[in-house]
């Protein structure tokens, strides 16, 4: 008798240490660092609070030194959410069967990419990318990320499409700043005549009065495609309880502090699934950057 009792207690307290454990558990995500990562921790550690808030668990952000390593920490489950751009939410994605994208800024469902030129070369804006063949031929020229949608597979896309060649063929020296605030510095310092980058980086910066507009200005804007995404490993209602996914897509899609969505910069975030990233995958294969 007593030691059913004994057994009892024991399976009792066993219990219940499992289910604190299970509610301390810490929900972890990351982003694709494609601005200075001061502006990135700072942003990322808000939303990680938000959420804290609206989840009622511990929520954690860790930054990351490249698009790849944000993938790898999805794929490897060091962290269960991230804030992805077009082709980095693609390729993760394929690597973790049944994650989703569960929200996009309101302005990701059109993106853009912008061409700057640092005035120094002449080149006056176009409407037409073709229009610029003969100044753009045989310059410098930089993308961001080499994973980058908006800083590298966009931008690469219309050189190939527009000039019928790869940007290392056509241009006279290619190189990949690591992301889009650091390609408007190197263009805006000379050290490439010409860049592509996230309009998103280019306008915020513009409006924050940190761009040198007698150095560089947008010569070429592109056509509009879905880019930046949040992406949700499909295993979280296992790990955090039935319904976990759908209360981090509500708690995402009701954000509606002004300083936190300044800070992307968004009006707001809406539904986004895997099928509207589907014009990027295909583009990313045709140009040979997914097998």
């Amino acid at each position: 008798m007593a030691l059913n009792i004994i057994r009892k207690l024991m399976l009792s307290s066993f219990l219940c240490f499992t289910a604190a454990a299970a509610s301390a558990e810490t929900f972890v995500f990351t982003a694709i660092p494609d601005e200075d990562e001061t502006k990135l921790v700072e942003r990322f550690r808000g939303v990680a609070d938000y959420l804290s808030e609206q989840l009622d668990v511990d929520v954690r952000y860790i930054p990351v030194k490249s698009y790849a390593a944000a993938v790898s920490a999805f794929r490897n489950n060091q962290v269960q959410l991230a804030w992805f751009g077009g082709l980095s939410g693609v390729q993760a994605r394929r690597l973790v069967p049944g994650s989703e994208a569960i929200a996009q800024g309101v302005e990701d469902e059109a993106f853009e990419t912008y061409f700057i030129a640092n005035s120094n070369t002449g080149i006056a804006p176009a409407d037409e990318l073709s229009d610029l063949k003969d100044e753009l031929q045989g310059k410098t020229f930089t993308f961001g990320s080499k994973g980058s949608t908006s800083g590298r597979l966009m931008p690469e896309f219309y050189v190939r499409d527009t000039f019928g060649s790869k940007p290392e063929d056509f241009f006279s020296r290619v190189g990949f700043s690591g992301n889009h605030t650091r390609t408007l510095r190197l263009v805006e310092a000379g050290t490439y005549e010409v860049g592509a980058l996230n309009f998103q980086v280019w306008e915020k910066e513009l409006s924050d009065g940190n761009i040198d507009t007698v150095a560089v200005q947008v010569i070429w804007k592109t056509p509009a495609y879905p880019d930046y995404q949040w992406t949700i490993r499909g295993d979280v209602n296992e790990r955090f309880g039935e319904g976990f996914k759908q209360r981090v897509t509500e708690a995402l899609l009701n954000l509606d502090n002004p300083e936190l969505l300044e800070s992307f910069p968004r009006s707001g975030f809406i539904p986004a699934s895997n099928d509207d990233y589907e014009p990027i995958r295909k583009t990313a294969e045709e140009i040979g950057i997914l097998d």
